[in-house]
C-alpha cells in the first residue's frame, strides 16, 4: 500500500461502509463490514489515513484503530456534509469524506481520551440533573403561586417557604403528600449535583492543565474541566483567538472588496462551554465593577 492512501468509513451501528482511495478523487475500493469485519479488515492492513465523521462513537473506535497502526482523521459532520452529492446514502458518505479530508482549512477534531469522555459524561450528567432541579423548583412556585403563597428569587428559598406554608395549612391536604415527595427529589438531586462536583474535583487534581486554567480569572473547576473535556489540551492552539474561533467566540464577517461587516458571535462549537466562559466572563466583570464602586466610596 502506498503511503498517500486514504480510507473513508461511514460509521452506523451495525454496518461499516469503506472506501479505499489510492489517488486523490478515485475511489480504489468500496466495502461493506459488520464490525467484526471490519476490526479484521483494518487489523491486516498496513497503516493508512483513516478518516471518519467526529461522531459520539468515533472516539473510542479512533482509539482502536490507531493501535494498529492508522493515523485516524475525525472531520467535524457538519463540514463533511457541503461535500456529499445528490442523495445521502453510505456510498456518498464516504466520497464526501475523501473529499472534505482534502480541504486543508476543515480543522480535524482531536481524538479524545477516555478520560476527556469521562469528563464530558460527568458534565452531562449534571447538567441533565441541574434543568431536572430546575423544572421541579419552577413546578413547585407555580403551584404555591396559584395559592397567594410568593416566594422570594433564589433556589433556595423554594423548600423553606413551601414548609412553611404547609405547616400554616396554606397548601391543601390533597396536595401534601406530592409537594413532599417532590421537594425530596429536589433534594435528591441536589446530593447527585454535589456528588457530580466532587467527582470533577477529584480528576482534576491529577490534569496540570485543569490546575493551570483555574488560575485564570473567571475559570473556575466547571469551566476548567468542561474545556478539557471539550478541546483537550489548550496548548495545541496557537494562539487564544484560535481557541476562541474553535468555540465560536468570534464575530460572524461578510466581506466583499473594500466593505467589512462583522456581526453576532458565529456560536460554532461546544455551546456548553461557551457558555460557562461567558458566565464566567460576567463574574469578573460584575467584580471589577463593584470594586470600581468601592474604590469611588473610599475617596
Amino acid at each position: 500500500m502506498e503511503k498517500h492512501t486514504t480510507i473513508a468509513m461511514d460509521i452506523a451501528k451495525n454496518v461499516f461502509e469503506v472506501a479505499v482511495s489510492a489517488e486523490p478523487g478515485r475511489v480504489k475500493e468500496r466495502r461493506r463490514f459488520t464490525k467484526s469485519q471490519m476490526l479484521r479488515f483494518f487489523a491486516n492492513r498496513e497503516p493508512a489515513r483513516v478518516v471518519i465523521e467526529a461522531c459520539g462513537a468515533a472516539h473510542a473506535l479512533a482509539r482502536e484503530l490507531e493501535g494498529y497502526g492508522h493515523e485516524m482523521v475525525l472531520l467535524p459532520p457538519g463540514q463533511v456534509r457541503r461535500y456529499v452529492l445528490r442523495n445521502k446514502t453510505d456510498r456518498t458518505d464516504t466520497k464526501g469524506l475523501l473529499e472534505a479530508d482534502r480541504n486543508e482549512e476543515i480543522v480535524p477534531v482531536p481524538v479524545k481520551t477516555v478520560g476527556q469522555q469521562a469528563l464530558v459524561a460527568v458534565h452531562r450528567l449534571r447538567s441533565g440533573w441541574m434543568a431536572t432541579r430546575t423544572a421541579r423548583l419552577n413546578a413547585i412556585r407555580g403551584f404555591l403561586r396559584e395559592l397567594a403563597v410568593t416566594v422570594p428569587v433564589g433556589a433556595t428559598r423554594v423548600l423553606p417557604v413551601l414548609a412553611g406554608a404547609m405547616e400554616t395549612g396554606r397548601v391543601p391536604g390533597t396536595l401534601e403528600a406530592l409537594l413532599r415527595t417532590t421537594a425530596d427529589e429536589v433534594r435528591d438531586l441536589e446530593s447527585r449535583i454535589e456528588e457530580a462536583e466532587r467527582t470533577l474535583k477529584r480528576m482534576s487534581r491529577e490534569m496540570n492543565a485543569a490546575v493551570r486554567l483555574q488560575t485564570i480569572p473567571g475559570i473556575g473547576l466547571l469551566t476548567a474541566t468542561a474545556l478539557i473535556g471539550s478541546v483537550g489540551e489548550p496548548g495545541r492552539f496557537p494562539s487564544g483567538r484560535h481557541l476562541a474561533s474553535f468555540l465560536g467566540h468570534v464575530p460572524r464577517e461578510s466581506s466583499s472588496g473594500d466593505r467589512r461587516r462583522l456581526g453576532a458571535i458565529t456560536k460554532r462549537g461546544d455551546g456548553y462551554v461557551r457558555m460557562l466562559l461567558t458566565h464566567g466572563a460576567r463574574s469578573v466583570l460584575r467584580a471589577a465593577s463593584v470594586k470600581r464602586q468601592n474604590d469611588r466610596l473610599r475617596t
